[in-house]
């Protein structure tokens, strides 16, 4: 069953259209985000979900009935935005109840349904304080408590995160699944952040300029992207030029000058025609650098040499010179990373890549 429905769904804002016929399923007790760069739409869907905007054209259905001439009060949904929008006057315990007066909630209830909301988000002994009393992370699921106490039918989270400093905004997206994951209610989460996205999701929904370009969870998006724009803003992608000059049901076999034939396989590489250009995309950080003379059985490789080291702790990131192309990798340090200027071959296993349509 549905929890969300957008059919057909377009938003002008005078002579720009902000979403071009966005069409999206979003089933009951899913964790769905909506991601993208700023100003790709992503927001606009949300509000228009929740009420706060009214569609140009199509149909929003939540639980399979049709909301569009609902108001936001009557579409029982719990929302969290990025400031939190906390009532600084008001006792963090009166914040949560807030919405429970206006949904004839007896007060004996009130209570009661304030405290498990405080149990939930693990903050059970704050109730009388005042939200200047508290740090960024506890505002935050304040916040969540006051959307969840209500029992709405969907959860919409505006960017909740995004005001967080770095390492408190990794332990809140785990702490924030957990939630959505223990009272199981169908939420649909803004970001732009990639990372946020991939590690808490089902389905990830990938917008670009209005439009969306990839529906699928973290894994098929990551590793079959649709287009070239998927490719290269959930994580870094070398994307190269070649044309596939046969497929079977095994794999398509395209042609790149960098590396000779490759052969896809066919899951990741359904775009590819037989006899027209095609493009091979290949994650970062399965391209590996390896020492000249190594054994590179079974592996796609090219000489190289590096141009630019970028140490990151853990990880370096490479930029490579091969013919005259620069490639990226991003691979885990073993030792002393290779240094700048350093000969070096480029290796890759056929399956790690995907195919696109060419030009």
């Amino acid at each position: 069953m549905s929890s969300v429905t957008l059919n057909n769904i377009v938003k002008r804002f005078g002579t720009f259209t902000a979403v071009h016929q966005a069409n999206l399923e979003i089933p009951e007790g899913a964790f769905v985000t909506l991601l993208g760069p700023s100003g790709c739409g992503k927001t606009t869907n949300l509000r228009m979900i929740a009420g706060l905007l009214d569609p140009s054209e199509g149909e929003i259905l939540i639980g399979g009935k049709r909301v569009n001439d609902v108001p936001i009060h009557k579409r029982n949904l719990g929302i969290v935005f990025q400031n939190y929008a906390l009532f600084p006057h008001k006792t963090v315990a009166e914040n949560i109840a807030f919405g429970l007066k206006y949904r004839d909630v007896p007060k004996s209830d009130v209570a009661r349904r304030v405290q498990e909301a405080l149990d939930l988000v693990q903050l059970p002994d704050v109730g009388s304080r005042y939200p200047k009393e508290l740090s960024g992370g506890q505002q935050q699921r304040i916040a969540l408590a006051r959307a969840i106490v209500i029992e709405p039918e969907v959860l919409l989270l505006d960017e909740p995160l995004s005001a967080l400093d770095a390492n408190l905004r990794e332990d809140m997206r785990v702490e924030l699944k957990r939630i959505q994951a223990q009272i199981g209610v169908t939420t649909v989460f803004v970001t732009h952040d990639q990372s946020e996205a991939l590690a808490m999701s089902d389905k990830i929904v990938v917008m670009s300029a209005g439009r969306i370009e990839q529906v699928g969870t973290p894994e098929e998006v990551y590793n079959t992207p649709a287009s070239e724009f998927v490719a290269n803003f959930l994580g870094a992608s070398n994307i190269l030029a070649g044309t596939c000059v046969s497929r079977d049901a095994k794999a398509a076999l395209l042609d790149v000058p960098l590396f000779g034939k490759v052969p896809v396989p066919a899951d990741k590489a359904a775009a590819a025609s037989e006899g027209a250009a095609a493009k091979l995309v290949l994650r970062a950080e399965k391209l590996v650098l390896m020492a000249p003379g190594s054994d590179t059985s079974g592996l796609v490789t090219a000489e190289a040499v590096v141009e630019t080291v970028d140490y990151q702790g853990q990880t370096v990131r490479y930029f490579l010179r091969v013919g005259d192309t620069q490639l990226q990798a991003i691979n885990m340090i073993d030792g002393r990373p290779f240094a700048e200027g350093q000969s070096v071959i480029a290796a890759f296993r056929p399956q790690d890549c995907a195919a696109l349509a060419g030009a």
